[in-house]
């Protein structure tokens, strides 16, 4: 039976560090202690440690390219977040290999074999929505080739990232809602183990809170992302005894579904339930009532990432950090009722 390699991650879990802190401890790093530096390269020399022949085979070389993994190249949202990464790429003479996921975690992992073997220099990523095992990302950082996450986004401790302020939008959202005489506020998030899902679920609650609001469970929904999921959920919403006034979802895609149930079962909106979305998708601006959403700041999220990426090639022992966007409320027919005069 072959043995295992070693790997950064196992020296990391024998020592209780992290990745990056072995990898930097190996090249001497001046922000590692000397005491630890001792440590790591006696552990690694004990356990016969050597480096990924995926980094020797990929970081030496110069090919101007980025891996890009994308969900889908149907929404604005990634299309926007796209044209932000390409414009800082060119600035550096670089330029980016679109691949989507579709979703898929198994595409997501055949993406990364088929952008390693184009050889591109390091990978800027948004998890699928079915992505909760990390392990070829791990890879990658472990062979210690850029990778930079947005949006959707793990191993922070690892890996740069950048964000969209979502606990802070979704509750200005559910505060937005009790503003306009909603008390019966609902939420349909999406895969539990998403970064946006735990965030937004916090910012539902906390605006709860700030209300006065009780948090009843039966107004917390979930969703797979995609419309038939978000149209069931809706479903067991109005179907309560005594259903929300108020509903928001993970993403304007959610939204538009629910939107077209709550016709379907002959209500209004906003009359009868008040909506709200997530990203303002431009579907938001042409749909009756328009809809209330939250508009993301997606060029300079493409932007800020490929600044992250930039930052990893040009000094690959930066520490990672996490770099949170503010987002805005854009109020349009969807949630506000008209006042009687």
């Amino acid at each position: 039976m072959v043995k295992r390699r070693i790997s950064l991650k196992d020296i990391a879990m024998e020592l209780g560090v992290s990745i990056s802190t072995v990898s930097r401890g190996l090249r001497d790093h001046p922000d590692i202690s000397a005491e630890l530096i001792a440590k790591i390269k006696a552990l690694a020399g004990l356990r016969n440690y050597s480096p990924n022949p995926m980094a020797m085979g990929l970081l030496k070389q110069r090919t101007k390219m980025i891996g890009v993994i994308v969900p889908d190249l149907v929404t604005h949202f990634f299309s926007s977040v796209i044209s932000g990464i390409e414009e800082v790429a060119k600035e550096k003479g670089y330029f980016v290999i679109v691949s989507p996921s579709n979703e898929s975690y198994l595409k997501e992992k055949e993406n990364i074999e088929n952008l390693m073997k184009a050889r591109v220099e390091g990978f800027i990523v948004c998890l699928s929505q079915q992505t909760s095992d990390y392990g070829h990302f791990e890879q990658i950082t472990e062979a210690e080739i850029p990778l930079v996450f947005f949006d959707r986004v793990c191993l922070k401790d690892q890996v740069p990232t950048v964000v969209a302020d979502s606990l802070e939008a979704a509750r200005g959202i559910t505060r937005h809602f009790y503003e306009n005489s909603a008390r019966r506020i609902a939420y349909i998030s999406g895969p539990e183990h998403l970064n946006i899902s735990d965030e937004r679920r916090l910012g539902y609650l906390q605006g709860l809170s700030d209300c006065g609001l009780e948090f009843y469970s039966q107004y917390l929904e979930n969703c797979d992302l995609s419309p038939d999921s978000a149209a069931a959920a809706t479903q067991r919403l109005l179907a309560l005894s005594i259903p929300p006034d108020a509903i928001f979802g993970i993403n304007d895609t959610v939204v538009f579904a629910a939107m077209k149930e709550i016709r379907r079962s002959g209500l209004h909106v906003p009359d009868d339930i008040m909506l709200v979305g997530f990203t303002d998708e431009f579907h938001a601006t042409v749909v009756h009532p328009m809809l209330t959403s939250v508009m993301h700041p997606t060029r300079e999220m493409g932007r800020v990432a490929a600044g992250l990426f930039f930052e990893l090639i040009e000094n690959p022992d930066v520490s990672p950090r996490s770099v949170e966007l503010k987002t805005k409320l854009v109020i349009r027919e969807s949630s506000v009722r008209v006042k009687a005069r």
